[in-house]
């Protein structure tokens, strides 16, 4: 079984510690350009998928840079924010054909941007949702959501009780809880993780 060696080096054991070092540097670089590339290729920023991952922007852009070491540990949270496999950030550069990103908007005027590969794991949408909307009905559903607002204040409903989300806030919850959400006064931009088979432990 391969040890992680005292200076943390994710990837492999060395037998041959030259060789081995140099193999190790260069699955690492390749994690990096994959993770740049898929990152691109979503037309993502930095913050959005560090939210998405639950690291802080300043850590992931060292990772994307190099100026921090990556590790195993790194690969799930970091495969899960561009909605992909583990192994997927591992495998070699290829050229990809981005997800279709066409946004499409609801009678009521909501707007959605899909970010991600449709698929039975965690959804990734740019959501768009105009003022003026008339509050909607709390409702349930299966799983689990995070969002982030990027623009304008959003109000959130959950259980009954009512919070205002400022640029930069952040949250997250089970859809089991009844919530419902519209925009302050001004349209509202927020970055949505949607996970429909999120189960709480």
């Amino acid at each position: 079984m391969a040890e992680r060696s005292r200076h943390g080096r994710p990837f492999a054991a060395p037998a041959n510690e030259h060789t081995s070092s140099q193999a190790d540097d260069d699955v690492e670089e390749r994690v990096r350009g994959r993770l740049r590339q898929l990152r691109d290729e979503r037309g993502l920023t930095l913050a959005e998928v560090a939210f998405a991952a639950g690291m802080a922007t300043s850590t992931l852009s060292r990772l994307e840079t190099g100026a921090r070491r990556l590790t195993l540990a790194h690969l799930p949270a970091l495969a899960r924010a561009l909605g992909i496999a583990t192994d997927e950030l591992v495998a070699a550069p290829r050229r990809a054909v981005a997800p279709d990103r066409s946004p499409w908007t609801t009678a009521d005027g909501v707007t959605f941007v899909p970010l991600t590969e449709p698929g039975d794991g965690p959804r990734v949408c740019r959501l768009l949702l105009p003022a003026g909307l008339h509050h909607p009905a709390p409702k349930t559903h299966e799983g689990h959501q995070r969002l982030h607002v990027i623009d304008g204040r959003l109000r959130l409903v959950l259980g009954g009780k009512e919070q205002i989300l400022a640029p930069g806030d952040s949250t997250e919850f089970s859809t089991w809880l009844p919530h419902c959400s519209s925009a302050v006064e001004e349209p509202v931009e927020l970055l949505v993780i949607f996970d429909p088979l999120h189960t709480r432990g």
